[in-house]
């Protein structure tokens, strides 16, 4: 069971790792880049240089940086599968099938443990705009993706009234408490390309995290099958 888990999940996460990767580099990465300028004053909103910001940062490309950021969504993507397959072998054993399509089922509720539930209150952030404490904000965004991703698995096999209840109030509670805030909003960095920057996020990790629970569900039925065929190719004693 362990090893078809690992490899499954090595495939599955390694594959919906390199696609996000691929759509940050493309999406995400420009927004990243335009807002580091007028981080480091390069460009300054509101002033005569900001008109020109987009095509300051077409300029040269990094390909280290490139490289690094796909090796690491490609691990990302794994560790989320080596969570997601664990719970998706749970739910078998409940009797629930693992198909294709109920795989993308399971990825959209990652996405929506794993990066809706937090950035409701607490949006993704482009460099140079005004944050709370690093660790305070570790520690919420921890406990909300704990609290919504059980809130999650209670409203899919809870059987009465008080499971639902239970998940109402596991997904309203980090926000109803509320995340943490600055003690003032200032920054260099337009608010447009902050609200870009969380659209393009949340956009990529809905269809990454689509197409884990997609590949996550596919190499687990063919290691599934493939360790059955085997089984039955065994000789009897």
């Amino acid at each position: 069971m362990f090893s078809k888990i690992l490899t499954s999940a090595l495939f599955a996460g390694a594959l919906a790792g390199l696609v996000a990767g691929v759509l940050q580099l493309i999406f995400v990465q420009p927004v990243l880049l335009h807002a580091e300028l007028y981080e480091t004053g390069a460009l300054v909103h509101f002033g005569a240089e900001g008109a020109s910001g987009t095509a300051t940062v077409a300029g040269g490309i990094d390909v280290l940086r490139d490289g690094l950021s796909l090796l690491f969504s490609m691990l990302v993507y794994t560790g989320y599968a080596l969570v997601l397959l664990p719970l998706m072998a749970v739910a078998e054993r409940r009797g629930v099938a693992v198909t294709a399509r109920r795989g993308i089922v399971w990825g959209l509720a990652g996405f929506a443990a794993v990066q809706f539930a937090p950035a409701f209150s607490l949006a993704p952030e482009v460099p140079g705009v005004a944050a709370a404490d690093v660790v305070l904000r570790q520690i919420w965004w921890w406990a909300t993706v704990i609290s919504a991703g059980a809130g999650l698995w209670l409203i899919a096999f809870s059987r009465n009234w008080l499971g639902v209840v239970g998940a109402v109030v596991l997904l309203l509670a980090p926000h109803l408490i509320g995340a943490p805030e600055p003690d003032g909003f200032t920054g260099p960095v337009p608010t447009e390309l902050g609200a870009t920057f969380a659209a393009r996020a949340l956009g990529v990790g809905a269809m990454a995290w689509g197409l884990l629970g997609l590949f996550a569900a596919v190499f687990w039925r063919s290691e599934q099958a493939a360790s059955a065929k085997a089984s039955t190719l065994q000789p009897r004693t």
